[in-house]
């Protein structure tokens, strides 16, 4: 009997634990847009810059019942890339993308790629990513991303590609 009472607590405990652990984890979704122009050259990289982008981490925190302090780890879950135009527009003129992540006082770093795009007549790439934990990024109160890319084919028109990217925050709760 004693051993089935052991049992019985330690499943609780372990389970138990489970549970808090679920309680400090949370995703945080960010939005950008980047414009391609037509005049862009052909087979040569070039970089595109978003313009800040507010992270409001202090916000997302608090209404997770953590503070900045209390962050153990974020990862880059998934980064997709939407072509919101020109309409009959798709990724197939893409050889390749890189995007790589931007904070003050930190280094640059890669997050995400898509290194031979082919012929991928679509309008969402989802790229791979990195297994880098970005918590001081994303800390921070604002993050730029550097959109690296080579386009295989000549565009005639502004090509508008809509950036969205989820982290998963795993934090401890406020004591």
């Amino acid at each position: 009997m004693k051993r089935i009472t052991i049992l019985i607590c330690l499943s609780f405990l372990f389970f138990g634990c489970k549970k808090v652990e679920k309680l400090t984890q949370f995703n945080i979704d960010f939005t950008e847009e980047i414009e391609i122009s037509p005049s862009y050259p052909l087979n040569l990289p070039f970089n595109l810059i978003t313009p800040n982008v507010e992270t409001n981490s202090e916000a997302e925190f608090a209404v997770n019942n953590t503070r900045k302090d209390l962050v153990e780890e974020i990862k880059l879950l998934e980064l997709k890339l939407t072509l919101n135009g020109p309409s009959e527009g798709n990724f197939n003129f893409l050889e390749s993308i890189e995007l790589f992540l931007n904070a003050e006082d930190l280094p640059e770093v890669r997050i995400a790629w898509a290194l031979e795009i082919g012929d991928m007549a679509v309008k969402e790439l989802i790229l791979e990513t990195s297994d880098n934990d970005l918590k001081e990024y994303i800390k921070k109160d604002k993050f730029t991303l550097r959109v690296n890319t080579v386009t295989d084919e000549v565009i005639d028109e502004k090509h508008y590609i809509e950036i969205y990217s989820n982290y998963f925050v795993d934090a401890k709760l406020i004591q």
